[in-house]
């Protein structure tokens, strides 16, 4: 079992824990709360570089190793980083609980080192028919990010 951690901070006064374990060569859970966001859906992924030297911009795009368009996390042609939306409640909390096959902790496509972003605005997952509905899923600025990193 591998196990892995990221912790986000952000200027906006975002925040959360999230945690990565995965099982042998078997889906990755994703487990966590953020807080500190306004109440609705934001956008949650895996960015492809773990560089936060200028805030979540230096993040780069999506992870995206099988250079696909951008769609919901149960999609055949998605993002490997596209885990959609997370839903924060009245109280600007979100809960994370994801479990998903394309973000590894083991191998050549494996997240460690990468970043997870939260945006500011909700995931369209590819369906919006916006100009970045295909790219970034039109989910607006970056609000909170941190490096995934291996946890003992």
């Amino acid at each position: 079992m591998v196990k892995a951690v990221v912790v986000l901070n952000s200027a906006e006064g975002v925040s959360g824990t999230i945690n990565f374990v995965q099982d042998g060569e078997g889906p990755t859970t994703v487990t966590g709360t953020v807080s500190g966001l306004k109440p609705g859906l934001h956008g949650f992924h895996v960015h492809a570089l773990g560089d936060t030297t200028n805030g979540c911009m230096s993040t780069g795009p999506h992870f995206n190793p099988n250079a696909k368009e951008h769609g919901a996390p149960e999609d055949e042609n998605r993002h490997a980083g596209d885990l959609g939306n997370i839903t924060a409640g009245a109280d600007g909390t979100a809960a994370v609980n994801v479990v998903d096959s394309q973000i590894p902790l083991v191998g050549p496509n494996s997240i460690i080192g990468r970043a997870v972003v939260v945006h500011a605005d909700p995931d369209d997952l590819g369906k919006g028919g916006h100009e970045l509905s295909t790219t970034t899923g039109n989910a607006g600025g970056r609000i909170a990010c941190g490096i995934i990193g291996l946890q003992g």
